[in-house]
Parts: C-alpha cells; sequence; structure tokens
C-alpha cells in the first residue's frame, strides 16, 4: 500500500520528483474523502507521517497496539475503495503511476 511507502514519497519529493508530490497529494485526498474516523486518522498519522511503530503509536493513543493495528487496516480498506473507483473512473493514482483524468 502506498501509506507504507509514504516517507519514501516524501524523500523523493525533497529531490524534486514531482510524480512523488502528485502521490502525496492523493493520499492526502483519499484520506479525505475514505470517512475515516478521527482514531483511524490519527493512527494513519502517527505511524505513517510520524514514523512511529504501531505499539509507540498505541502508548500515545491509550490504546494496545492491536487496537492500532485493526485502526490501520480498516483504514486500509476505506482508502482501497477510494483507489479502486478512482481507478474505476480514470482517475488518481493507479498501479504504474499517476493517470490522466
Amino acid at each position: 500500500m502506498l501509506l507504507a511507502d509514504y516517507q519514501k514519497f516524501v524523500s523523493r519529493k525533497r529531490c524534486g520528483d514531482y510524480a512523488a508530490v502528485e502521490v502525496l497529494i492523493d493520499i492526502h485526498k483519499a484520506i479525505e474523502l475514505a470517512g475515516l474516523t478521527d482514531r483511524q486518522r490519527q493512527a494513519i498519522e502517527l505511524v505513517y507521517f510520524g514514523e512511529l511503530t504501531q505499539a509507540e503509536a498505541g502508548e500515545r493513543m491509550g490504546i494496545a497496539k492491536d487496537a492500532v493495528s485493526h485502526l490501520l487496516n480498516r483504514a486500509s480498506e476505506s482508502l482501497a475503495d477510494i483507489y479502486y473507483y478512482w481507478d474505476g473512473h480514470g482517475e488518481g493514482y493507479k498501479t504504474g503511476g499517476r493517470i490522466d483524468g
């Protein structure tokens, strides 16, 4: 999933890779559109954006690591739905790169 590579895209963006910028924009737009709960967003921010382990994120959130994992799995499913929709409608990021739409 793209979230697992989030920091790689950030690094590539810093090197002037405009395709990485487009992927990051799409990730944030998908998060906005996915209807995630506040806790799901927080888990994503801590683990993928903040580079914490799930255990560390759980400590900050006051929940168990397994609960963080559950939040991330549910969020990932919702985000995947957005990407499937985009793919079916010729929008957003697609395997192999961004498509025009």
